[in-house]
């Protein structure tokens, strides 16, 4: 590779494209558009945060060779995650975070189990797309890891989003 050459760079957040339905009245109105969502994981561990495109049909390299159940026992000793969907929609100032909303998720890649509820993440997804926060429930520090990655992601983003998105995701340190 030459010195000129840019690395390949990470994806990113999905952007809004036109309407795909837009000027005609036939089939697929009504239908909803994944392109505006994005799937984030807080390895709650490693207190990082990343974006895997494949969370959208299940197939993250998190979620890979893995059988997933209801049981939290089935994946024992596992690895902790937070499966966050995250939606970004425009105002007149520009692109924000508009909806974003955590799913929990422990894998033990040894055993090759995993627990999840498949209908929480379904509907989660679906409370995104409908611009709602939903992180109240995760633990301080995948708060602070998801935070922190969508502020170093776009701060203007951030700062144009809702003010419940802030104040839910902000730590109190005493």
């Amino acid at each position: 590779m030459a010195n000129e050459e840019k690395p390949k760079q990470k994806m990113g957040f999905t952007i809004l494209k036109n309407d795909p339905t837009d000027g005609h009245k036939g089939f697929g109105i009504g239908s909803l558009s994944l392109e505006n969502v994005s799937p984030v994981f807080v390895d709650i561990q490693e207190r990082t945060a990343f974006i895997d495109i494949g969370a959208m049909h299940a197939k993250s390299e998190v979620e890979r060779r893995v059988k997933f159940t209801t049981n939290r026992e089935d994946s024992e000793g596992g690895k902790p995650y937070w499966l966050v969907w995250v939606t970004i929609d425009f105002k007149e100032e520009g692109p924000y975070f508009a909806g974003v909303t955590a799913c929990e998720m422990v894998v033990n890649k040894e055993k090759r189990r995993g627990y999840k509820i498949l209908a929480d993440h379904v509907n989660k997804m679906d409370k995104s797309m409908k611009r709602k926060i939903i992180v109240d429930h995760m633990d301080d520090v995948s708060k602070e890891v998801l935070a922190d990655f969508l502020k170093s992601h776009n701060i203007e983003m951030w700062e144009r989003s809702d003010e419940q998105l802030r104040n839910d995701l902000t730590v109190n340190k005493e």
